[in-house]
């Protein structure tokens, strides 16, 4: 019981320097998670003493990481990280069939990508005629690479007037 006491009291004198070095963060705690919904009504929430509770109760349960991941706890995410990641995976895996589909203006390959994109599907016509129309831009020889051509993709969706409302850009 002492040793936890001990620790307790460890933990807040930290949290207190770190507090104050951040005096002008505006956040509250520890964000989400069964912590945030077991202390998050404690008033003071900028106070030490609420924020040790709510990480503590994460920690001890892991709820916080569950919570990010599954949206539950009070927790939320828009998913681009993933998103992200799962459209560079999807172009490197399919590289080949994705330039030789964009230089084409059209097929499956291309379709799934503009979807992963955040394109709506009855805008991927209009995707399709880009790619193809810019081609030679996107995909340069010897430079070409999925990062680069997902960038690239991500910079002229933007850009464009119709993609760039459809798709969120």
């Amino acid at each position: 019981m002492l040793k936890k006491v001990l620790l307790l009291s460890v933990a807040v004198l930290l949290g207190a320097q770190v507090g104050l070095a951040m005096a002008s963060n505006p956040d509250t705690g520890p964000g989400c998670g069964l912590g945030k919904l077991a202390w998050g009504e404690y008033k003071g929430q900028k106070e030490i003493a609420p924020q040790v509770l709510q990480a503590t109760t994460n920690g001890t349960f892991g709820s916080q990481t569950f919570g990010i991941s599954f949206g539950t706890s009070g927790c939320t995410n828009d998913g681009k990280i993933m998103s992200e990641q799962k459209t560079t995976m999807f172009a490197s895996l399919n590289f080949e069939a994705l330039t030789a589909e964009m230089a084409q203006g059209q097929g499956e390959h291309l379709a799934s990508l503009a979807s992963l994109m955040g394109v709506p599907t009855e805008q991927h016509p209009a995707f399709f005629a880009m790619t193809q129309e810019r081609y030679t831009s996107l995909v340069q020889a010897g430079e070409a690479s999925p990062v680069a051509l997902v960038k690239s993709l991500n910079d002229v969706i933007a850009g464009h007037p119709v993609l760039a409302q459809a798709s969120g850009h």
